[in-house]
């Protein structure tokens, strides 16, 4: 199905032109339901490393099991330290920086500079023009046919389900994070500086206290959990069937928003988990919205029941999504290219 079949998905022209006003509604912060969130899930998360603390003493057994847990409640603190970039967790821009900058030590994320990178993922998301930022490498069929042997092999390689899904998230958050990109501003560059010195700090601390070798496992074991999870819900909100990709003389934000990032319905423990942040199509409407708010949001506005939900079922398909074809506006496997070159040769 395309975007010029989904009759169901709004389009630039059907898009309620009053969705400022709408999405309005929902955009000032709880900080009830704000601090609730930082006590069910910071706090948790604090306790399942003193749990793991004593438990590697007595049997991994115990504690393998919770730092999968641990890398869950790290999911839902990325969300809290995402909508504190957003400057929505909180009233006070202030607490927002604060506690953005606790949760990115967290989530070995420098909090200035990723808030920076992700303003421009959203500002440019859907477009085919201005891709490269923030996003996952997304070559066009006709891109990929003109490309190099190298840089073929280097895109298959970059969405290999393992690389993608298992090494690249490791190497994201461990490498990529400590160092600034060329173009990040001062503020951005000290942030990456202050959180790498941060995170030297509790390593040492947690290595004194319970050796190198068990806090860089149990880590480890956090942080791939947490990171294939997360790679995993970033892939599916802007690869799936349907997905809206233009080039800028084409491109709209409100189209780009409800086409161009899923509705992924989760069962209600995974959707606690990360956030509420299955709702992306409202999230990039209005990135002010909380993630506490955009349950209620979607579930109270008509203008976002027509996108059609992602079910975590059919999110799985998103496995074999390889190119964008714009010929046929729809993202496709390499198979397809096979079916090109045959078509060609007849």
């Amino acid at each position: 199905m395309t975007n010029s079949e989904n009759s169901s998905v709004p389009s630039a022209a059907t898009v309620d032109p009053n969705w400022k006003k709408i999405v309005a509604r929902y955009q000032k912060p709880s900080n009830r339901a704000a601090l609730w969130q930082v006590i069910n899930t910071v706090v948790p998360y604090i306790g399942l490393w003193v749990l793991m603390y004593y438990t590697h003493k007595i049997s991994w057994w115990l504690t393998v099991p919770l730092a999968i847990l641990a890398g869950g409640f790290m999911v839902r603190i990325f969300i809290i330290f995402h909508d504190c970039g957003h400057g929505s967790f909180f009233k006070s821009p202030l607490a927002n920086h604060i506690l953005g900058t606790i949760t990115g030590l967290m989530t070995f994320t420098a909090y200035f500079h990723w808030r920076w990178e992700h303003a421009i993922h959203h500002s440019t998301s859907g477009d085919l023009d201005r891709r490269g930022t923030g996003d996952v490498w997304t070559l066009t069929v006709q891109e990929y046919l003109e490309a190099s042997r190298w840089k073929r092999f280097s895109y298959r390689l970059a969405r290999n389900p393992i690389i993608l899904f298992l090494i690249a998230p490791l190497f994201l958050f461990l490498v990529m994070e400590r160092f600034a990109a060329p173009k990040a501003g001062h503020k951005e560059t000290l942030s990456v500086y202050g959180t790498n010195l941060g995170l030297l700090l509790v390593a040492a601390l947690l290595s004194m206290a319970m050796g190198v070798k068990a806090y860089v496992l149990i880590q480890l074991i956090v942080m791939a959990v947490a990171g294939s999870v997360g790679v995993w819900l970033f892939y599916v909100q802007h690869q799936f069937e349907g997905v809206y990709w233009q080039r800028t003389d084409n491109w709209d934000y409100a189209t780009a928003a409800l086409q161009g990032s899923s509705f992924y319905k989760l069962p209600k423990i995974l959707q606690w988990f990360s956030g509420n942040i299955g709702f992306h199509h409202i999230h990039h409407l209005s990135p002010r919205i909380p993630n506490y708010h955009l349950e209620k949001c979607h579930n109270s506005e008509p203008l976002f029941q027509t996108v059609p939900p992602v079910t975590l079922l059919a999110s799985f398909k998103s496995f074999t999504f390889r190119l964008w074809d714009e010929q046929r506006q729809r993202l496709v496997g390499y198979r397809h290219l096979r079916t090109l070159k045959s078509a060609r040769q007849n």
